[in-house]
């Protein structure tokens, strides 16, 4: 069996307006309903979302001993029209500068998506997701 992860611990305090002081056990950074003094709670999750597929890719390409050179990764998410206004849609698009062959970017793609992105596998998976790449340098 694997070894049990602790549970994710995050502790909000109210500054003001829509903006919270948001802290675990070694960062501390802003969250803001009006995207203001820090990202708003939809916008991180845009973010968390992109990075953890970034991140897992990284690891998968470097793991199959392909050189990483550069990554870039643009997330477009659309949003309903009313309340909630969740995610409907999301378009990840990447730019990799890498030595890796395309079948082994898309794999290690397919990978992130499929089985180790766990901030995806947290989300709604009616949610339209389409992740897709070009090669490119980093720049």
């Amino acid at each position: 069996m694997g070894e049990t992860k602790p549970p994710a611990v995050v502790d909000l305090v109210w500054t003001g307006d829509l903006a919270f002081a948001a802290s675990d056990s070694t960062h501390a950074w802003v969250l803001d309903g009006n995207n203001l003094k820090g990202p708003s709670p939809v916008i991180a999750l845009a973010a968390a979302l992109a990075g953890c597929m970034s991140i897992d890719v990284v690891d998968i390409l470097a793991k199959g001993r392909h050189t990483v050179r550069g990554v870039k990764a643009h997330l477009a998410g659309h949003r309903a029209d009313s309340v909630p206004r969740r995610f409907t849609q999301i378009a990840l698009t990447y730019v990799v500068d890498t030595d890796a062959p395309t079948d082994a970017i898309q794999r290690a793609i397919d990978l992130s998506r499929d089985k180790y992105c766990s901030v995806w596998h947290s989300m709604r998976q009616d949610i339209g997701f389409t992740v897709s790449f070009t090669l490119g340098e980093r720049g």
